[in-house]
């Protein structure tokens, strides 16, 4: 199903759609004539399409997409030099360093389908992602040092986290463009697959996510993403932890592998 109004065609652009099928939860940018270029407004929707589905407990995955032949081409840039005051939706707007820390936090797991080119600050919000699949013939850059820009501390501190020193200072320092290969080999993508296997790899683990214990997935993921910024809660994992010991999920989980079935979370 899709929510809200009628979906507009991949001809429309619109802000970012939100459809929901059973337990998965999948937002697509919907500026395709643009490469889905992201504008001001479409951070507002991000942000409350980010609060819908966190909030509705029977989602557990969410997949984050693109229409057309690239995931997207960033932030535009215009909005970025624009004075301040002089346009009130991006007046309005959240920061993009807040939606894309937005989605890092996000409770349920999450997916990147990178289905072409990523460039630019959607670079970032495919790193905020869980779990990155790309199509091989994609491709991306961080181009903030040939336009002049230092770029967000938080973005950095992804880059440096998940990808390391080394890789994140030639991606921004250079702006060298590199291919879908490279993106695997130094950890960009999770997992590269030809452009007509990339739903199926997309389904495969949205699947596997959907069915394990969403409280446990929930903390491990937040005690990972504090340890990657060097700012574990100790005390609240551990909690988390001792509560898991006496829970329900665990109890199902050791009934179901007793018996020799799949979990029913």
């Amino acid at each position: 199903m899709t929510d809200g109004p009628t979906s507009p065609g991949e001809d429309t652009p619109s802000t970012p759609l939100l459809t929901i099928e059973g337990t998965r939860a999948t937002i697509r940018l919907n500026r395709p004539r643009h490469l889905n270029r992201l504008q001001p407004e479409d951070l507002g929707a991000l942000m409350a399409l980010f609060d819908r589905v966190e909030a509705d407990a029977a989602l557990r995955v969410l997949v984050l997409t693109g229409t057309g032949r690239a995931f997207s081409a960033g932030f535009d840039l215009g909005a970025i030099g624009a004075a301040p005051g002089a346009d009130t939706a991006a007046a309005a707007s959240p920061a993009f360093e807040d939606v894309v820390d937005r989605l890092e936090d996000l409770a349920l797991p999450t997916i990147c389908r990178i289905n072409g080119g990523v460039y630019g600050g959607s670079t970032d919000l495919a790193l905020a992602c869980d779990f990155r699949i790309g199509i091989d013939s994609g491709e991306m850059f961080m181009p903030a040092a040939r336009l002049g820009l230092h770029y967000y501390p938080n973005g950095i501190k992804r880059y440096v986290s998940r990808l390391g020193i080394d890789n994140a200072k030639r991606l921004f320092l250079t702006a060298e463009r590199i291919d879908a290969r490279e993106m695997l080999r130094i950890g960009y993508l999770t997992a590269m697959v030809a452009a007509d296997a990339l739903d199926g790899e997309v389904d495969r683990v949205a699947t596997i996510l959907a069915g394990n214990a969403p409280e446990a997935m929930r903390g491990m993921k937040r005690a990972i993403n504090e340890f990657a910024r060097g700012a574990l809660d100790d005390a609240a994992a551990r909690r988390r932890h001792l509560d898991s010991m006496s829970g329900a999920e665990i109890s199902e989980g050791m009934k179901s592998f007793a018996e020799k079935r799949q979990p029913r979370f």
